[in-house]
């Protein structure tokens, strides 16, 4: 019996028959540049739709919400009011997002508020956070309640 035992032992330890392999060429290596940001904004059937806005790199969180707010692509439209000012302040921890926009609360409607939050939250999983994080966002005249984006889970 200690034989068998012992011949087993030796089939385990040789290995399981694997055979080791060449290097394989595919494609390059991604480099971490991101080609744009992704902004959401709503479709043609009233929902919220991702759009990779073309700037050579992902940006920052402010960037991509000023550039939200500078409107849509073709194809698109937007639940957020126009904004002569697109500068956005920012502030961050690994729970939540501020953001304070310089905008009224009257001007956005929910689905504009969830285009604000998508588009923050986009960027923040893209460079490496939690898409636990939450977005509050500050309005000119009062603050939101910290939300999360329905299509970043």
């Amino acid at each position: 019996m200690r034989r068998i035992w012992l011949v087993a032992l030796g089939f385990l330890v040789a290995g399981c028959g694997v055979q080791p392999s060449g290097v394989a060429d595919v494609d390059e290596a991604p480099t971490g540049v991101a080609s744009g940001v992704t902004l959401y904004f709503v479709d043609a059937d009233g929902r919220l739709a991702p759009q990779l806005r073309e700037t050579d790199h992902l940006g920052t969180v402010a960037e991509a919400v000023s550039l939200l707010l500078s409107g849509p692509g073709a194809d698109m439209r937007t639940q957020i009011g126009p904004a002569s000012v697109t500068q956005v302040f920012v502030n961050t921890t690994p729970d939540l997002i501020r953001l304070r926009v310089p905008l009224a609360r009257f001007e956005v409607t929910p689905l504009g508020i969830d285009q604000i939050v998508c588009t923050a939250l986009g960027v923040w999983v893209q460079s490496g956070g939690s898409t636990a994080t939450k977005v509050a966002v500050t309005f000119t005249s009062e603050t939101d309640v910290p939300r999360t984006c329905p299509l970043i889970r």
